[in-house]
């Protein structure tokens, strides 16, 4: 399946007492009872790179096939620096987000 995707960022939030950990995007799925969600899975790599997984999760209901463009977001409490985020879906990877600006 291929999947259309765009405006990955991400974005490592140091501010004390709420440091979080962001990740959002679009994603362009078949019809608006689509909905898409990141999340991280049990197995991580030893580095500090993260990996998440994007799922489509259809929801109940008829809708009409329409090309419909869907937010997407990601969010986790984080105290250290993550170099890079890695994205994937069913297996396939389909972006790496190397440029996380951390804010202070």
């Amino acid at each position: 399946m291929i999947i259309d995707t765009r405006g990955w960022v991400a974005q490592n939030d140091k501010m004390p007492g709420n440091a979080r950990f962001r990740v959002y995007g679009t994603v362009t799925v078949s019809h608006p009872g689509i909905e898409p969600v990141l999340s991280m899975p049990g197995l991580q790599d030893r580095s500090f790179n993260l990996k998440l997984e994007l799922q489509l999760q259809p929801q109940d209901g008829h809708y009409m096939q329409v090309l419909t463009e869907r937010p997407v977001a990601f969010e986790m409490p984080c105290g250290y620096s993550v170099p890079r985020v890695d994205i994937f879906h069913e297996g396939q990877l389909i972006t790496s987000i190397t440029d996380i600006p951390e804010t202070h």
